[in-house]
Formats: structure tokens, C-alpha cells, sequence
């Protein structure tokens, strides 16, 4: 894998992500990543690392294996159009974006190794959960790229029909997620504690959850009952919040954002 030679096309916030995750776990030799994009300066912190930082896609493009292009999906194939020349069959493309599918990237660059992979922003701490299809049938090349995403969190392979709803679930759910604890440090607020403290109690709960449910398989509704007791004070607060349609709001969020990128 050192002597892979790959492209960040586009480097913005995820695809610096992508390259903290490549240079922390040194999963290439620096000199083998040449990352790009229109303004260049935001990019200046990694020239001493020893990777290519320019504003050139086709010389990122010519000097590598592995594209990974992240940026904005209105971009996309405009970019990929500019690119189709130098792009050759070897080339292995891995798309960062929402609603573009293999079959149109394949239209402009030909018959080769597509991949979709939907991250989330937990990439700039290593806990994203990476979605990835892709038309390859070659194991090694689905390896290396789990690999590649591997070092900025967890990876799983689905349907290419689901990439949308990964999406939603996966990245915009990060949102979700934020505005629930955000929610729970307001009301660990008003019963008393300062916003400091709620928010070491809330995150950390939020993160115990979590890590309950990844680490013993279980329903989270298998965990809740472990806390509500006859009469207690968290069966009446999870009440009073569906009374107050929560788990509806949240599932008709979901559904709303799913409907947003289906038009």
C-alpha cells in the first residue's frame, strides 16, 4: 500500500480529513499523495509533510492510481469531462458525492474501477462511518480502498440504491445527532447545571450509548428497559417526549432530506 500513489481532487474539509487519516496511520509514503485545489493557501500546514499540494488536477491526475475526487457534486462530471484524458484504464475513481452515480462517471471516464464512498464529518476524528459501493468485481481493489477510508473510522459495502439514504442516515445524521445532545445540554441547563458540565455529562452519556449498542449488538429498546423502572422518572420522561412526537419528528426529518436529494 506504501507505494500506492493517490489524488485528492478537490481537498476541502472531508478530503483533509481523508489526508489526516492517510498521513496519521501512514498508510503511504507522503511523497505518493498529491492533493489539490483552487486556493491553495488553506492547504499550506502540509507542505512540510512532503505530499504534492497544487492547484492542477490533470498533473494530480497524471501522477497517481487512486482518485479520489471531493467536490461539490454540481462539479463532478464537469471536472471529470476536463480530466477524461488523462484518466486510463489503471485509474481507480472513489466519488465523494451525493446523487452521482457510477453509471454517469463511467459515461465520461469509460470502463473502469468506480467507487462511491459516503463519509461523514467524524473523519476529522477517525470515527466516521463510511458507506462505499462501487462496479469493481477485483477483491484487492475493494481491500485497498476499505483500507483507505478504514484509517478514518469504519467502512460497509451496500447497495448502490441505498448511496442516498446512507447519505442521510450517515452524514446528514451527524446533524441529528448534534441537535438531540445539543437539546439534552439545554435541559441539563435549565434543571441546574452550567453549560460546561451539561455538556461533559451529555457527551460522554451520548458516547456510552453508543458504544453500548456497537459493542453488545443489541436493540437500543433492550438497553431502555434496562433503565426504566416501575413508576420512574425515566419512563415519565420518555413519555412526556413522545407524547410531544419525538421519535416521529426525527424519523419525518430522516424522511424530509431523503426527499431533498431524491428531486
Amino acid at each position: 500500500m506504501q507505494n500506492k500513489k493517490i489524488a485528492i481532487i478537490g481537498c476541502g474539509n472531508l478530503g483533509t480529513s481523508i489526508l489526516n487519516g492517510l498521513l496519521e496511520k501512514k498508510v503511504l509514503a507522503p511523497n505518493n499523495i498529491h492533493v489539490t485545489k483552487r486556493n491553495i493557501s488553506t492547504l499550506k500546514e502540509f507542505e512540510a509533510t512532503g505530499i504534492h499540494i497544487s492547484d492542477n488536477n490533470e498533473l494530480a491526475v497524471k501522477n497517481s492510481e487512486i482518485l479520489i475526487i471531493a467536490l461539490k457534486p454540481y462539479n463532478v462530471v464537469k471536472e471529470l469531462e476536463k480530466l477524461k484524458d488523462c484518466i486510463h484504464e489503471n485509474h481507480i475513481i472513489v466519488s465523494l458525492a451525493t446523487g452521482i452515480t457510477i453509471h454517469e462517471i463511467a459515461n465520461v471516464v469509460g470502463d473502469i474501477e468506480i467507487f462511491r464512498a459516503m463519509p461523514n464529518t467524524a473523519a476529522d476524528v477517525s470515527e466516521s462511518l463510511t458507506c462505499l459501493c462501487s462496479n469493481s468485481t477485483d477483491k484487492n481493489t475493494k481491500d485497498t480502498i476499505n483500507y483507505i477510508f478504514d484509517t478514518i473510522g469504519k467502512t460497509i459495502h451496500i447497495d448502490e440504491a441505498l448511496m442516498e439514504s446512507a447519505t442521510v442516515l450517515g452524514a446528514c445524521g451527524i446533524a441529528y445527532v448534534l441537535r438531540f445532545i445539543r437539546g439534552m445540554i439545554q435541559g441539563g441547563i435549565e434543571i441546574g447545571f452550567d453549560a460546561k458540565t451539561a455538556g461533559e455529562i451529555v457527551n460522554q452519556t451520548v458516547k456510552g450509548a453508543a458504544e453500548l449498542l456497537i459493542r453488545r449488538k443489541e436493540h437500543p429498546e433492550y438497553e431502555i428497559d434496562k433503565v426504566t423502572t416501575p413508576k420512574g422518572c425515566t419512563i415519565a420522561g420518555l413519555n412526556e417526549m413522545e407524547h410531544n412526537g419525538f421519535s416521529s419528528a426525527l424519523i419525518k426529518g430522516i424522511t424530509t432530506s431523503y426527499k431533498k436529494i431524491e428531486k
